[in-house]
Order: C-alpha cells, then sequence, then structure tokens
C-alpha cells in the first residue's frame, strides 16, 4: 500500500507520504490536529489532495498527475468512525444485511463467521437503542467488514466508550488482529490501545510523519519518547510457560524470559507485554538479595536525554538477540553508571509493572 498527500490549509499544512505492508494493523499515532483523520479521509476520499496518490493492493485509488480519482462509494474499503452509526429502524441482522447487499452480497458462511468473530450471533435479532456502546461498535466492524473491503479504516473506534467498555471491545480487535488478511489503519490517542494489538505505528507531528516502521521497534527509539508524552516503553512479544502457585506467570520471548502477575492465559497463548521505561532500572551485576523477579542481562544500544530535565533513557538489547527494551535512569545515574553504548547491565523489571 503507497500514499502520498499534500494539502494546505490556513495555519496547517499535511505533507505525508507512506508505504505500508498489505496485511496487519498500522495505528496512526500523535497528538489532536496533526493530521491523523486528514490522512484517513484522503484515503477514504473524503478529502481529496490535489496532488495525491494512493495504491491499495496493486490498484490505483487516486492518482491526480492521471487524472484518476475514484470516489468514496467506488472504494472497495470499509469505516469505522468514533460513533457507530448504526441503522435505528433495522435491527442487528437487518444492518449487517445492508452492508452485505451494497455490495452484491447475500448471507454466506463469511456472514456466519463474522456473527462468531465479533461473539455478536446473540445479538443479531435486538435492535441499535437495546445495545451496549461496546456492542454496537461490534457490529460496526462486522457490518464494515462484510462488505468484504481490501482496507478497513478505523477513526478512533473506541474514544466514545468508557473504560469498562473499552476493556469489552478490545480482546475482539486483538482477535481482527490475528485474522484479517487486509491492511487496518487505525486512529488512536491512547498508547495503551495501540500497543495491544497493532503491528506498525505511525508517527504524525505537524502534518508530517515523524517515524514509520514496525511497532516494537519505533515505541523503542530513545530519541521519540517526547511523543509518547512519559509513556515511552517497549512492547514484547511473548509466549505463556506455565502458572506458578504461588500466583505468577512464566513467559518467555526469544532469548529470555519474564515472569509477571498471574492471569487466565493457556500455556502456549501468545501474550504480549508492554514494560514502561519508568518501570525499568539498571544495575552493573545481578543481585540476589531483592523481590525484583525479572533481572535480565543486556547491551546498551543508545543513550538520549529524556523528555524531562535531568533524565536519561536507555535503550537496550536483550540478550544477544532479545528484543528492546527502555530504561528512564536519572542524569546521576547515567554518570555513577558510566551508561553508554556497549555497556553490558542488569535490566530490572518488577513482575507488577508489566502490562498486558
Amino acid at each position: 500500500m503507497e500514499a502520498r498527500f499534500h494539502i494546505g490549509y490556513p495555519g496547517f499544512t499535511l505533507d505525508a507520504e507512506l508505504i505500508l505492508p498489505a496485511s496487519g494493523i498500522t495505528a496512526l499515532f500523535g497528538p489532536s490536529g496533526s493530521g491523523k483523520t486528514t490522512i484517513l479521509r484522503c484515503m477514504a476520499g473524503l478529502e481529496r489532495s490535489p496532488e495525491g496518490f494512493l495504491s491499495v493492493a496493486d490498484e490505483t485509488w487516486q492518482d491526480e498527475r492521471r487524472g484518476i480519482f475514484l470516489p468514496t462509494h467506488k472504494r472497495p474499503l470499509g469505516l469505522v468512525f468514533q460513533e457507530a452509526s448504526l441503522f435505528s429502524h433495522l435491527s442487528v441482522r437487518g444492518n449487517l444485511q445492508y452492508g452485505m447487499k451494497r455490495t452484491g452480497h447475500a448471507e454466506d458462511e463469511t456472514f456466519e463467521a463474522m456473527l462468531d468473530l465479533l461473539d455478536i450471533r446473540a445479538l443479531a435479532g435486538r435492535m441499535p437503542d437495546g445495545l451496549s456502546g461496546g456492542e454496537r461498535q461490534r457490529v460496526a466492524i462486522a457490518r464494515a467488514l462484510l462488505t468484504r473491503p481490501r482496507l478497513l479504516l478505523m477513526d478512533e473506534p473506541l474514544a466514545a466508550l468508557d473504560l469498562k467498555r473499552k476493556l469489552e471491545i478490545l480482546p475482539y480487535l486483538e482477535k481482527l488482529h490475528d485474522e484479517l488478511s487486509i491492511p487496518v489503519i487505525y486512529i488512536s490517542h491512547s498508547l495503551d490501545e495501540v500497543t495491544r494489538f497493532a503491528d506498525r505505528l505511525v508517527l504524525i507531528e505537524n502534518g508530517r510523519i515523524a517515524a514509520n516502521g514496525p511497532l516494537t521497534e519505533i515505541l523503542a527509539r530513545p530519541d521519540l519518547s517526547a511523543a509518547f508524552a512519559g509513556e515511552a516503553g517497549a512492547v514484547l512479544e511473548t509466549t505463556v510457560v506455565a502458572h506458578e502457585a504461588s500466583g505468577i506467570t512464566q513467559l518467555k520471548f526469544p532469548g529470555g524470559q519474564i515472569y509477571i502477575a498471574g492471569n487466565a492465559h493457556a500455556p502456549g497463548s501468545r501474550l504480549r507485554c508492554r514494560i514502561k521505561a519508568s518501570d525499568v532500572s539498571l544495575a552493573l551485576r545481578k543481585h540476589t538479595d531483592t523481590s525484583i523477579l525479572n533481572l535480565l542481562p543486556a547491551t546498551v544500544l543508545a543513550v538520549a536525554d529524556a523528555d524531562t530535565p535531568g533524565h536519561a533513557l536507555a535503550q537496550l538489547r536483550l540478550g544477544d538477540e532479545g528484543p528492546l527494551l527502555l530504561a528512564r535512569i536519572t542524569e546521576h545515574s547515567r554518570r555513577a553508571l558510566a551508561v553508554a553504548p556497549g555497556l553490558s547491565v542488569i535490566a530490572q523489571v518488577k513482575s507488577v509493572a508489566i502490562l498486558r
């Protein structure tokens, strides 16, 4: 997928160029007014860039130099916004059928599979005004997918939900990550959301692309910490090994293992864990007289000033070829331990500090 958009507004200019994978979830992340929604609207054909270009699955949807511009209704895409916007006079099944009829499809195995994927089979006969916010959004996602799009665009689909409803729908978004074979563009202000299921992170600042790459690499870049407003950290892709009687769970990742507070995932399950830089401390040798369970051998790759005075961020490589980690330390500790690229350290992480 390739996109180029340039639009000038009074006081703001969008100048974005993107090359993205043909599948997986790409999160557009940045502050309000940075241009995230404008990019999505350009992809949808709702906003027209005078010199724009968009190619999806080897099909050109826009190329202004060649006079090509497919209007929104001719683009095979699905749209999900903050509000579900279901038809109030139609049942859940009626809303889903409407989406399919627009593309000439009838109920089939795909329809049945979508009811199960988003767990809405029991809702099929109900009316939208009898659904919770999370249920309405699950129906809206199903309706968008039943049009069999080649691209799914999601503009802050959880922003209108309270915390309880967000937690209700997040597992279904994780399922979509595993099941969908089309590219998904997901806009969110919440780092907690995107770290749960995004594969790729595009950081947008003042209408321009500040960074674009795999989520695990972008999050662990110390030079980008200011973009995450004190929430800088890293994500580990792990596998559940075992649950211990003491109430902790053992996870493994390439080149090592960690312990977290106990959870219900079965051994063998994949689990994505987020570790904030502020929850990682450094030592020059492994200590045994400590309550910290995760003492991870690592090598310092880079060090940069943090987004707050007197602090520094150290980028670490766990083991020899393991994942990246970030550690926020004081400038005093940086000097006292002589933290610099190439230094071998022990990264110390409390098990209760690891988010998932």
